[in-house]
């Protein structure tokens, strides 16, 4: 079968709303995999298992300021009969060399320096006089200030057990362990801990690169004044939002007019950046859905296999959807409805899966759960349709907000959650247990 005669097939079928995610799915692939430095690689997915080249930590360090002693030499100390001992220099962190502790002797060590060698364990600074032949102390005087206390003697108050205070080394992880596994994404903690063994840059799918238009000669941008028959342009705040909170790295074009040849060179231009490009609005049967226009016709004059194909869905809000690939790389393109709504939750169904399958993570969809009804009469739903409502889930239950109505931003704003009406239901009695699309 020709590919035109494929896409009326596509045109005339009711796809449902597994059948096209399927479909979308199935064309997305991954990104390749590439070497990044580490503050560039944040919100990208390991594609394979780091290692550990050395121990965490190194060395045996200190996690407080205080005295590396002997046990023997503090054991029994108190406030009334101190340990007195002879101070024989500092142990700071970073430092090359540590002074050796003998009998009778202590060094003063900051939090993170190496145990010197000869000491057996750390007594707080807190737990001695500071070396000011007085009470207890609150800390310690800064090296620049009195230099002399690195010398001198220390009275220690209270003993303490072999190793007490010491970060042994490899107590966090140790060489050889995996660091992280493939399949993780790279946040904060992550980062850090690549930085702390060593790696300076990590291979990882990258993050992709996803364009957002609009499409309507009635959209203006927010901030300008609004003329007769004029609305603000919102889907395209929206849904570039929503390709960042997904993890893509989202670019937002300004509102495209209802002119077939104008868009098709703006999304032409917008390739070069594109691993995804994504439409709202345009896609219905009216006789200004420009998207269709444009893009039905790219698909005809292809002859390698790409192409959008237009198709009406069993779903409510949402009907009307576009899938399919375009320019010589075959980038994805996804084409929502206009509606806010509509366009919105299109997204979560299909456009979040493919950025995520773009990412390589393994795990695509939003998590669902299920939900006792809490509404104040019965909802229904049209014969044959997947209905999605916006609601709001807090300890097992859910409450929609707003109607069915495809335009109700204000409600989606309110919503945490999509109740979902199988196809085969037309109706839901208020303490029904329901599914639930998680969207927080």
């Amino acid at each position: 079968m020709s590919s035109a005669a494929t896409r009326a097939t596509g045109r005339d079928h009711l796809w449902s709303v597994t059948e096209h995610l399927e479909d979308v799915l199935t064309t997305v692939r991954p990104l390749e995999p590439i070497e990044l430095q580490l503050l560039d690689a944040q919100g990208c997915v390991l594609v394979e298992d780091v290692t550990v080249p050395v121990s965490l930590p190194p060395f045996d360090n200190s996690s407080m300021d205080g005295y590396a002693v002997r046990v023997a030499d503090v054991a029994g100390a108190s406030e009334e009969f101190p340990a007195v001992l002879t101070v024989v220099g500092d142990v700071a962190a970073g430092a090359a060399e540590q002074p050796h502790v003998g009998p009778g002797e202590a060094a003063r060590i900051m939090t993170g320096a190496p145990l010197p060698p000869g000491a057996e364990t750390v007594v707080p600074v807190e737990w001695t006089d500071g070396g000011l032949g007085e009470g207890p102390v609150s800390g310690m005087r800064a090296r620049s200030a009195s230099p002399d206390d690195a010398t001198g003697q220390v009275a220690v108050h209270r003993g303490a057990e072999a190793r007490a205070h010491v970060r042994a080394q490899g107590s966090d992880v140790k060489a050889g362990e995996r660091a992280l596994a493939a399949g993780t994404v790279l946040g904060p903690p992550q980062l850090g801990l690549l930085a702390a063994i060593g790696r300076a840059s990590v291979r990882v799918r990258p993050r992709p690169r996803v364009v957002v238009l609009s499409t309507g000669s009635e959209l203006i941008p927010p901030g300008e004044q609004l003329g007769n028959g004029q609305i603000y342009d919102s889907n395209s705040f929206a849904l570039t939002a929503a390709a960042r909170d997904a993890g893509a790295i989202a670019y937002r074009v300004g509102a495209v007019a209802d002119d077939a040849e104008t868009l098709r060179a703006t999304i032409d231009d917008q390739l070069v950046r594109a691993d995804l490009v994504v439409t709202t609005g345009g896609v219905s049967v009216g006789a200004y859905d420009v998207v269709k226009e444009a893009l039905e016709s790219v698909a005809d004059e292809d002859e390698e296999g790409a192409g959008i194909e237009f198709r009406k869905l069993a779903m409510q809000p949402g009907k009307p959807q576009g899938f399919g690939t375009i320019g010589p790389d075959h980038t994805p393109l996804l084409a929502l409805p206009g509606n806010p709504v509509s366009s919105y939750v299109s997204f979560e169904l299909f456009v979040r899966p493919a950025i995520r399958t773009l990412m390589g993570l393994e795990d695509v969809h939003r998590p669902t759960t299920t939900a006792t009804l809490q509404a104040p009469k019965t909802l229904t739903s049209p014969a044959g349709r997947r209905q999605f409502l916006r609601g709001t889930y807090a300890d097992g239950q859910v409450t929609p907000v707003g109607g069915a109505g495809s335009h109700l931003v204000a409600a989606l704003a309110q919503a945490d959650a999509l109740i979902v009406i199988p196809e085969d239901t037309e109706s839901v009695e208020p303490g029904t247990e329901v599914e639930v699309v998680l969207l927080g």
